[in-house]
């Protein structure tokens, strides 16, 4: 089922109708209402769901955005924050989060579950992507720069993990009373929570809840893939049982994302898309500089492609 992400129009519009429409306009009928969502457009994005305009899939944590956050920023209270505070604020938040959603028709809500905090400053993530640009990727010296990132990070971890574990055994219980499944998204910084292996322990220990799952983003796990982190189709293919959702996007060497798939990015979506289970919802989540002429293109050119994702 192909889904399309409000993040791309929903900073231009006053009006929620008018941004649901904009929307409808590129061949879709079914969005996923992301973060930045300000509360003022949720009136009409009311009544574009009530007059049977569109169908909502799912939501993204935080929706509508918190009052009080400036511009979008979806990881600005983390469930493993040092602070407890600001931790028991992530779970009320998220919790209202998918009551609003629900209430629109969701199935579900991706999660960012945060970040191993010690290593946020130092943006070892951010020094790869550098090394890459400069043509460092294979080299020894690349090699032994990510090798201490990765020990570092491994010796700082485990109680980061372990608050992520914390919210999602909070959460769990009102997902299920809600019918809103929990999907614990594949970031993009190696720094953050859950790595790749941190994401198959969360499967095995949570795996036979149906209210939780993977949620795969092509384009966060193609820049790892770029840095040597990780193999992209493995990795998918090792998840591809809990795979409950993706976000499609394109990335252009090595890092940015959120571009317009099949239009000369580098993920291989025809390698990749074998692994998900048919009907999950595919969900074009692009940069709000994407024109709609190259989104219609590669719409047209997906349906060509990869039919078996269009119901």
């Amino acid at each position: 089922m192909l889904v399309f992400s409000t993040c791309w129009n929903s900073h231009r519009h006053q009006d929620g109708e008018e941004m649901i429409d904009e929307i409808l306009s590129l061949g879709f009928d079914h969005v996923e209402l992301s973060h930045g969502i300000k509360l003022s457009l949720l009136p009409g994005i009311m009544r574009a769901v009530e007059a049977g305009k569109v169908q909502v899939a799912g939501v993204h944590n935080y929706f509508p955005a918190p009052i009080d956050e400036v511009g979008d920023a979806p990881d600005s209270r983390p469930f493993t924050a040092d602070l407890p505070q600001v931790r028991a604020k992530a779970i009320e938040l998220t919790k209202k989060s998918m009551e609003q959603g629900a209430a629109l028709g969701a199935g579900y809500i991706v999660l960012h579950m945060g970040t191993v905090e010690p290593l946020v400053k130092r943006a070892d993530t951010a020094h790869l992507q550098s090394l890459a640009r400069q043509g460092m990727v294979g080299t020894e010296s690349f090699a032994g720069t990510k090798g201490e990132f990765v020990r570092r990070r491994n010796r700082l971890a485990l109680v980061y993990l372990e608050r992520a574990r914390e919210a999602i055994r909070e959460l769990l219980p009102r997902a299920a009373e809600l019918g809103v499944k929990l999907g614990i998204e594949g970031r993009s910084h190696y720094e953050q929570v859950p790595s790749e292996d941190e994401m198959g322990l969360l499967m095995q220990e949570f795996g036979e809840n149906p209210f939780i799952g993977y949620w795969h983003d092509f384009g966060h796990i193609q820049r790892k893939h770029n840095l040597l982190i990780l193999n992209h189709e493995q990795f998918l293919r090792k998840m591809s049982s809990h795979l409950i959702g993706g976000h499609v996007n394109d990335v252009k060497w090595p890092s940015r994302d959120h571009q317009v798939p099949l239009l000369g990015g580098g993920v291989p979506f025809e390698r990749l898309l074998p692994f998900f289970p048919h009907g999950v919802p595919l969900v074009w989540e692009l940069s709000g500089r994407a024109s709609a002429e190259d989104i219609r293109a590669a719409r047209e050119l997906w349906t060509e492609k990869f039919p078996q994702t269009l119901d």
